[in-house]
Formats: C-alpha cells, sequence, structure tokens
C-alpha cells in the first residue's frame, strides 16, 4: 500500500498540492493527456521549479482565458459524471466538489443545487482538483495521512467582496479537524487545499516508518516566517496497520460521585463518540476509595469529552496525551443460524486471518428470543461463520475506523 504523508507546516491548496504530485512522479503529459477528458479548454499549466527559503520544489500555474466564469455545483458534478476519466479518479474529484459544494451552500444559508462557485468553481480549480485525483491515481497512492493545519488570521479579496481568515467555506470542511493558529496573515490553506485534506486524509504525526520520498509542491506566497512549500513524503512500503494514527488519552480521579453518576457518565461519553472508556478502582489520598476514568478519544473530540467529564462528575480537571495507537484490520459480516442472523466481527493481521468474534448485542437478542443460554448462542454463531464466511481480505473489504 503506498501512503502519502503530506506535511503541511505552510498549509495546502489546491496548486501546491497538484506541484507536489508532479515532484513525486507525475509527468505533465500523462496529467495533460487525462485532463484533456474534460470538456474545458482555454487553460494552459504552466509547470517549472522554484524555490522557497533555500529550498527547491514544482511550481504548477494554471493559466486561464476565463478570469470570471461561474458554475454552478450541479453542472460540475454533471461534468464530472458523464467525462470518459477512470471511474476512481470521477468518483475522487466528484466528491471534492460535494464538500465545497456543501460548505458554500452552508456558508450562504442556501441549497446546494443553488451554489455557483467562483474562485472554486472557476477553471483552474477544476483543473486542480481534477489533477490531484488524476496525479494520486498515477502514483498509485492507497492512503493518505496528514499533519494538523495551520490557519491564518486577516481578510482576503474574493467575488464576494473582504472576507475573514481562515475562509468560511475552509471553516466548514475542517469541521472536527486538527488545526492551530499560524500567526500568518497570508491565506495558507484554501478552500481546494482543505477538501483535499478533509475528504482523503488521516491526521496525525509521521508514522513510525522509514521515511521514503520526499517532494514540495511550491506556493505563490513569498514568507518571511517560513517556506510557502507543501512538502510530501511517499511511502513506497506498506505502512503498517496496526500503528497508522493516534488517539488522545484522558484520564482524572474521582472519589465522590456515586455509582449511579459514575455509569450514567460512561453511557454519556460513549455517545458523545469515545472510543472507549471506563473506571479502574484507585487508592486515593486521605485513603479514600476512588475510580480513575480512562476515556479514549479521537484527538479533535478531546476537548467536548474533558468538558463532558468535567460537566457531569465531580472532577474539577482532566489531564491529556497524544498517544500512537496499535490495532489490526478488522472486516464486518452478517451470517445465518437457525435463530436468524447476527453480526460478526473478523480481525486480521494485515492479510492474514486470526479470528473472528459474534458481536455481543445480536447474540444477547437471539438468545432472548430462543430462550437459549448466551453462551450456546456464541458457539453456533462461531460454527456459522466459520462455515459460510470468506476468511480472507483485500484492501478493499478492509472496514476503516476507530472503534476500540
Amino acid at each position: 500500500m503506498k501512503t502519502l504523508y503530506l506535511d503541511t507546516f505552510s498549509g495546502i491548496s489546491g496548486d501546491m498540492f497538484l506541484g507536489l504530485m508532479f515532484d513525486l512522479g507525475v509527468k505533465q503529459q500523462q496529467l495533460e493527456q487525462e485532463l484533456a477528458k474534460l470538456p474545458i479548454s482555454g487553460y494552459q499549466l504552466e509547470v517549472g521549479r522554484e524555490q522557497r527559503h533555500g529550498i527547491e520544489g514544482c511550481r504548477v500555474q494554471v493559466l486561464c482565458e476565463e478570469t470570471h466564469h461561474h458554475r454552478s455545483w450541479s453542472t460540475i458534478d454533471k461534468m464530472l459524471a458523464e467525462c470518459d476519466l477512470q471511474p476512481s479518479v470521477k468518483q475522487m474529484a466528484r466528491k471534492f466538489f460535494r464538500q465545497l459544494g456543501e460548505a458554500e451552500a452552508k456558508v450562504h444559508g442556501i441549497d446546494i443545487d443553488r451554489v455557483h462557485f467562483h474562485e472554486v468553481g472557476a477553471v483552474d480549480a477544476i483543473v486542480d482538483l481534477v489533477g490531484a485525483a488524476i496525479g494520486l491515481n498515477l502514483l498509485g497512492v492507497e492512503k493518505i495521512l496528514c499533519s494538523p493545519l495551520p490557519l491564518s488570521r486577516g481578510m482576503s479579496r474574493c467575488a464576494h467582496g473582504a472576507l475573514p481568515l481562515p475562509a468560511p467555506a475552509t471553516l466548514e470542511i475542517l469541521q472536527g479537524k486538527p488545526v492551530y493558529d499560524s500567526n500568518n496573515d497570508k491565506e495558507l490553506v484554501t478552500p481546494t487545499g482543505a477538501t483535499i485534506a478533509a475528504e482523503l486524509a488521516e491526521f496525525g504525526s509521521f508514522p513510525a516508518q522509514p521515511l521514503g520520498k520526499a517532494g514540495y509542491g511550491v506556493g505563490g506566497w513569498e514568507l518571511e516566517d517560513r517556506p510557502n512549500l507543501l512538502r510530501g513524503i511517499l511511502y513506497e512500503e506498506a505502512i503498517s496497520t496496526c500503528c497508522d494514527n493516534q488517539v488522545q488519552l484522558l484520564e482524572t480521579h474521582i472519589d465522590d460521585s456515586t455509582p449511579e453518576q459514575l455509569g450514567n457518565l460512561l453511557e454519556m461519553l460513549l455517545s458523545a463518540g469515545a472510543l472507549d472508556a471506563g473506571y479502574s478502582p484507585l487508592q486515593m489520598k486521605k485513603n479514600r476509595p476512588g475510580n480513575l476514568l480512562t476515556v479514549v478519544s479521537r484527538p479533535e473530540q478531546a476537548a467536548e469529552l474533558a468538558t463532558l467529564i468535567m460537566r457531569e462528575s465531580s472532577a474539577i480537571g482532566v489531564r491529556s496525551n497524544l498517544c500512537d495507537r496499535y490495532r489490526l484490520n478488522r472486516r464486518s459480516a452478517n451470517v445465518k443460524t437457525a435463530m436468524g442472523s447476527a453480526r460478526v466481527k473478523l480481525i486480521f493481521d494485515e492479510q492474514q486471518f486470526l479470528r473472528l468474534t459474534p458481536e455481543y448485542d445480536d447474540c444477547r437478542e437471539l438468545a432472548r428470543k430462543s430462550g437459549q443460554p448466551l453462551q450456546q448462542v456464541y458457539r453456533q454463531v462461531e460454527t456459522a461463520a466459520y462455515e459460510q464466511l470468506d476468511l480472507t481480505i483485500t484492501d478493499s473489504s478492509i472496514k476503516e475506523s476507530f472503534d476500540d
């Protein structure tokens, strides 16, 4: 599995991403041949080498005759659906513009079918986003990881006039994604760049793997505090699925909440999106018995869950640590038994099947309906799974999730 890590120390935009694709090995002629399948004209790709703070990369500019053309989201989507690009490329490009369309609709308070793109609907943005999808396909990238994104302050000029940075559409697209204040007044993360990252990437730090090939996409800004570059690292070897993301670990000591309050808090945390949560017995100061609450969270949800803990328990503080998470691949499947159907979870180490686990809720319901002991239901579901299921795995059948 080829994996691309995006090091976004200076943000991300559509043209920077396209430049990165070229710097990592995509040939201009290949990309232009694919772009020619789109029913658009009046543009030219200018590809060259430039430096930012002494670091060289690839700069891509889309030179357009069309300077202020507006296209509706539905027009762009129809164009992409009917073109002759590869199905996977079309699907990715349509997702990009769906993401942009929904963000613009939310910002302007209108239905997506009434959205008319300005900057993001112009020829250069279409070329950037469709080119990004083509480039990833040509490189054979199957997975993208991304560092947290630096957001800017100040104002920018667009078709609507002056807009605050980050652009409102960018904020909508990046809802729930990890960001930080760049302390910079230039637009480092554009709506098109945000779309690529939000739609395709998992966010985290550098993978704990031997480094791969590095490339640089050059942006248009000359910045004093950082080189305006998008760095990408292409890992040719498979990045182990056992350590491919990070989680936030929340902990606090609780010594004066009732069992009812503790049980309710656990249910609320899981309902709010915690990946896992549990209590451990604890002997606290003044010889008081207490509980250690441990919550596993997505990094972007940690603050919300910490607030929930302090609001719904007697805790007045929560410790937080970012941790690497090791996990196995899994795939869900349904099996049929004489009592009814039940879900099972198939566990794999890379492509090797390790074990299967019946889903408790389904087995409990079958036991309730049939009157059989739960343990006996588990055995019947396991037997049915081994008889009925194909216990092999492919990349497309892996259920990517943050569960457990």
